[in-house]
């Protein structure tokens, strides 16, 4: 490895451990070997800093309740173990990298990341350093592990729902917050983060009716901005029978908006996705997708455990979905 890079052991030893006082050229050297010979320092590095029995944990979104299931999740698997967790909450997208990078600068042992809007070289490069394992992305990468919900057979399953029911004029809430795209991010394809794959099956089932799709963007991920939005749609003339939102917390925006409204669901149903603890509570009563969120956390953990024990072969699962409905969704009033 030194000689590849032409630089000393010791120098190879501080870029593989984050220490301080590396120039960006010498970095640059030792990467590039690394990737040239494809070399897994995972285990070598632990051995030369020492295990730090810490596990970073990044949130894109840490008012969703969704993410907060699944680092409850991962803060029992951890109970009674010697690894910590360590939460790096973010706001806006465009600072997931910086949460994941903060967490490698801190020596964190291994990484779990919700979501994060980063290219997928950016995260092949750092997964040479440190065990990765996405939540929530599709993507297929030889270095990192990832695990998502069937997003796609779950929309599917709501779409039918919908259907079946007799509405016609579905909107999708969308959220703007996953449209911003990283610079240098090439890789960032269409069908890569959750709200991306049902927002193609939702236009998918529309196109397949003959139906216009009707997307619907907020102005951020919380539940505010999903009120807002809807409250502006429930009084324009294209108000629609259905909303289905991309994921619960927009739902819960929209529901608040169709009450102030004074509507029901017979007037505007909305459904889903992620099936939060509230959402079977039975004043909110939300139709929503289950796709096992604390399960995911469960086998994330132990997906970056095994990381960090020595294996490199890539995981991908893809964990089932189960649509629950409940009165959020009716037939429409006025088919």
């Amino acid at each position: 490895m030194a000689a590849a890079a032409g630089v000393s052991r010791a120098a190879v030893s501080k870029v593989i451990r984050n220490a301080y006082g590396v120039s960006p050229q010498m970095r640059d050297r030792v990467e590039s070997a690394i990737a040239q010979l494809d070399y897994r320092p995972r285990i070598a590095a632990r051995a030369m800093r020492g295990s730090t029995f810490t596990l970073g944990l990044e949130i894109p979104q840490i008012a969703n309740d969704f993410h907060s299931v699944i680092a409850e999740s991962a803060t029992d698997v951890l109970a009674g173990t010697k690894y910590q967790l360590v939460i790096a909450p973010i706001r806006n997208p465009e600072e997931g990298d910086l949460a994941i990078q903060s967490l490698a600068d801190r020596q964190v042992d291994g990484i779990v990341a919700i979501a994060p809007v980063v290219s997928t070289d950016w995260l092949d490069q750092l997964a040479a350093r440190i065990p990765i394992v996405m939540i929530g992305h599709h993507d297929i990468s030889a270095r990192y592990d990832t695990i998502a919900g069937d997003d796609a057979s779950g929309t599917d399953a709501v779409m039918s729902h919908l259907i079946d029911l007799g509405h016609r004029r579905i909107a999708f809430l969308d959220s703007t917050g996953m449209q911003y795209q990283p610079p240098g991010s090439s890789e960032m394809s269409p069908g890569r983060d959750p709200l991306a794959v049902r927002r193609r099956v939702y236009s998918e089932r529309m196109h397949a009716l003959g139906l216009p799709p009707q997307l619907v963007r907020t102005a951020g991920n919380m539940e505010e901005d999903a009120r807002v939005a809807v409250a502006d749609l429930l009084a324009s003339e294209a108000r629609p029978s259905a909303i289905f939102a991309g994921h619960d917390t927009l739902a819960i925006g929209a529901l608040r908006a169709i009450a102030h409204a004074g509507l029901d669901a017979q007037d505007v149903s909305v459904a889903g996705f992620d099936d939060i603890p509230i959402a079977s509570h039975p004043m909110i009563s939300l139709t929503s997708v289950d796709q096992q969120g604390y399960a995911i956390g469960q086998e994330a953990i132990r997906l970056v455990l095994e990381r960090i024990d020595g294996r490199t072969e890539p995981v991908r699962l893809q964990m089932p979905t189960e649509l629950k409905v409940r009165r959020s969704t009716a037939p429409p009033r006025h088919p």
